[in-house]
């Protein structure tokens, strides 16, 4: 059976992986693009144009992994080190056909409208890129007053500090439009955490239809498998090499090309709830105490949680999230017993530990083959992972290091 899945599901759900990074604050991106909308709205856009100003606020952060670079963005109104994420996340949208009108906006979204002006950019692009930067900082703004009961409290500094900027950081005529827009109530209320998620739904019945295709679907699971692999030097091309072993050993046990092609998917994303981890806990380089490995273990129920809304990624999600679980169910997060998983979420569980062990870490040289098959035997022996599957591994060693350490 074919992999059919609706484009725009796909990138709403994945935007929930960038809001993870905020920890403890998530829902910036959504906030910001649901701002984005009601601006567009009150300049008189409509439809797709509309569609694609949220689309952008929900992906404009899609630069960013770190939860230290997340925490500078949203608590100093001008941090100077912005530059780097902007164009990370321009390029990955570059990359991507469906979403490569909107990288230059996402480039220039830290961009003042003086020096966009200066440049002699063009003023559609001017317009957009300049809107997004707005209301980002609008949340910024809402993050840093902090809500003590409702946003409502802190309305009327916020929306001086925006008029303060006016003909400088922002285009006059945008900061009127945000004026005219924020004086209702109901546009701070909208970005309380009870009234993302219905936004969202509407914005899905509402926006334009995109049938995605396969090749859609693993372009864009690579790109967010960089956003995490990105997030710590530990981790950098680990999800690439996990979807690599993965789809290899697949091929090897003659799973179908359907389900190699799923699986390949699943490997990209599987760690996708990594993003909610803060970067000390994942670049420790020592051994994590409880609460620390409490924390990292609830990684893989984000993964279920971010992916569990897209029709038609029913086996994906159950592959990716289940790459913890271990035969008797001493795994995590849902303690299943793994010998009763599809085969497809086992043999990803061999290649997220083979994969670890043979990537080269900033604090340890990676395993060499027959390290790494002893180190898998062992947990065999302790009831940890099935004996077949590693035999499956060793049987093709040199080729599953090429892939582990090559990615796909």
């Amino acid at each position: 059976m074919t992999l059919q899945a609706e484009l725009r599901h796909v990138i709403y759900a994945l935007s929930d992986a960038l809001d993870l990074v905020g920890v403890d604050d998530v829902g910036h991106g959504k906030r910001v693009g649901i701002m984005a909308h009601a601006c567009g709205s009150t300049f008189g856009l409509a439809g797709a144009d509309l569609a694609f100003l949220f689309d952008l606020g929900i992906l404009h952060d899609i630069g960013v992994s770190s939860t230290q670079v997340h925490r500078h963005l949203v608590t100093e109104f001008a941090w100077q080190g912005a530059s780097p994420h902007c164009d990370l996340g321009a390029d990955r949208l570059r990359e991507f056909p469906p979403l490569a009108a909107m990288a230059e906006a996402v480039r220039h979204h830290h961009t003042s409208w003086e020096q966009l002006v200066a440049a002699g950019k063009d003023p559609d692009l001017i317009w957009r890129a300049n809107l997004i930067h707005l209301v980002d900082r609008v949340d910024a703004l809402r993050i840093m007053h902090g809500d003590h009961g409702s946003v409502l409290t802190h309305v009327d500094t916020i929306r001086g500090e925006i008029r303060s900027r006016a003909g400088t950081q922002f285009a006059p005529e945008l900061v009127a439009l945000f004026l005219e827009t924020s004086k209702a109530e109901a546009f701070w209320l909208r970005l309380e955490p009870w009234s993302i998620q219905p936004f969202v739904q509407d914005m899905l019945r509402e926006g334009p239809r995109y049938a995605a295709t396969l090749e859609n679907l693993r372009q864009l699971a690579e790109i967010f498998s960089r956003i995490v692999d990105a997030k710590s030097p530990f981790t950098a091309e680990h999800s690439l090499g996990v979807a690599g072993l993965a789809q290899l050993l697949a091929r090897k046990l003659g799973l179908d090309d359907s389900s190699c092609a799923k699986l390949e998917i699943a490997g990209l994303l599987h760690d996708v709830g990594k993003l909610r981890i803060p970067d000390d806990i994942l670049d420790k380089p020592s051994s994590l105490d409880d609460r620390e490995r409490r924390v990292i273990h609830a990684h893989s129920f984000e993964t279920y949680r971010i992916l569990q809304h897209i029709p038609g990624f029913e086996e994906i999600t159950t592959w990716a999230a289940c790459h913890h679980e271990e035969p008797g169910g001493g795994g995590y997060p849902f303690h299943l017993d793994a010998s009763t998983l599809p085969v497809e979420a086992r043999l990803l569980r061999v290649a997220d530990i083979f994969q670890a062990m043979v990537q080269d870490r900033p604090y340890r040289k990676g395993l060499g083959l027959q390290q790494a098959l002893a180190f898998l035997d062992d947990l065999v022996l302790q009831g940890r992972l099935e004996p077949q599957l590693v035999a499956l591994a060793a049987a093709c060693g040199q080729e599953a290091m090429a892939a582990a350490r090559g990615g796909v």
